[in-house]
């Protein structure tokens, strides 16, 4: 192996293995130029993601609209850039709640503590796991949203926010818990089997016989040590879980109309005779929640090599 990749740290060395795999640079490139269009889809769309056009109802691509209008001659590009906002918005928000703030946390004290702690969190893992992800899933979200939708309304009712409950916040706050219920299970026994292999280290063991405190300990000696493995978990998780929000808006329990959404658009035009008729309606979301699930598995995939110290 060459000297000069050698001498480098494991991330140094894994980052140099990363931009040699042509496909996982392409897939990152494809997943960033997604999720910027999406993040900046109030400057970059060209029409509302409600506006109509009553000239060009159901009309295939054109120069003014470059992806087709749908069956209320509303532009089919606009919506699917709102739709790619609202699954960075909510997949983000999942993965930085659910697999790493909790996940994160509960698999550090379980595996640290050991014991009635360590039962007591895998007990619960175990109680949400035995359900299957996306029938909990479900429950979940037919059972909250009534519930929150009331909440955001007498919000809306008793205070001076106007436009609460169209903005979608009860649709981003159903999906979200929905998904953060079985995400961190997964996160926290990956994190509890790398801590219980580490703690027995010498250099845990002198930071403890040092008096380092057990916060020291967790986040600044067991936690870096554990990073790759969360890495490739989180990569591999972010197209599961857009393919999830995915077909909850498809099952009509995800975002909900006048804001669009992936799922609600491939619903639309995923009928026979929308098929005939309005092809062009299937195609970009198609593409987009396609590209977005291939490109997140195969990059998990390929993160899974380069953090793999084993490998070169």
């Amino acid at each position: 192996m060459d000297t000069s990749i050698s001498n480098k740290g494991h991330l140094s060395r894994a980052f140099t293995r990363l931009c040699h795999k042509k496909i996982a640079v392409a897939c990152l490139v494809v997943i960033m130029t997604i999720y910027f269009l999406g993040i900046f889809a109030p400057l970059i769309a060209p029409y509302g993601y409600n506006e109509q056009d009553y000239q060009s109802i159901r009309k295939g691509p054109t120069m003014e609209h470059i992806a087709g209008t749908d069956l209320k001659g509303r532009d089919v590009f606009s919506r699917v850039l709102w739709g790619i906002q609202n699954t960075v918005i909510i997949t983000l928000v999942t993965i930085l709640t659910g697999a790493l703030l909790i996940g994160v946390s509960l698999g550090l004290i379980s595996g640290y503590y050991g014991g009635k702690v360590d039962s007591i969190i895998m007990r619960i893992g175990e109680l949400f796991a035995s359900f299957p992800d996306i029938l909990l899933v479900i429950l979940l979200a037919a059972t909250l949203k009534p519930r929150i939708l009331n909440v955001v309304r007498w919000i809306e009712d008793n205070t001076l926010l106007d436009g609460v409950v169209k903005s979608g916040v009860a649709d981003y706050l159903v999906i979200s818990l929905a998904l953060v219920s079985f995400s961190w299970v997964g996160m926290a026994r990956l994190v509890r089997g790398q801590v219980l292999s580490l703690k027995s280290s010498q250099y845990v063991e002198s930071a403890q016989a040092t008096g380092a405190s057990t916060s020291r300990i967790l986040f600044i000696h067991l936690l870096p040590n554990a990073i790759g493995p969360i890495v490739v978990m989180v990569s591999m998780g972010m197209g599961t879980l857009i393919g999830t929000e995915i077909i909850l808006s498809w099952l009509g329990l995800g975002i909900q109309p006048p804001r669009p959404s992936l799922g609600t658009m491939l619903l639309e035009a995923g009928s026979i005779s929308a098929l005939r008729v309005v092809p062009w309606m299937l195609i970009a979301p198609g593409i987009v929640a396609w590209s977005l699930v291939l490109c997140w598995n195969l990059f998990g995939d390929a993160m899974g090599d380069v953090l793999n110290p084993r490998t070169r």
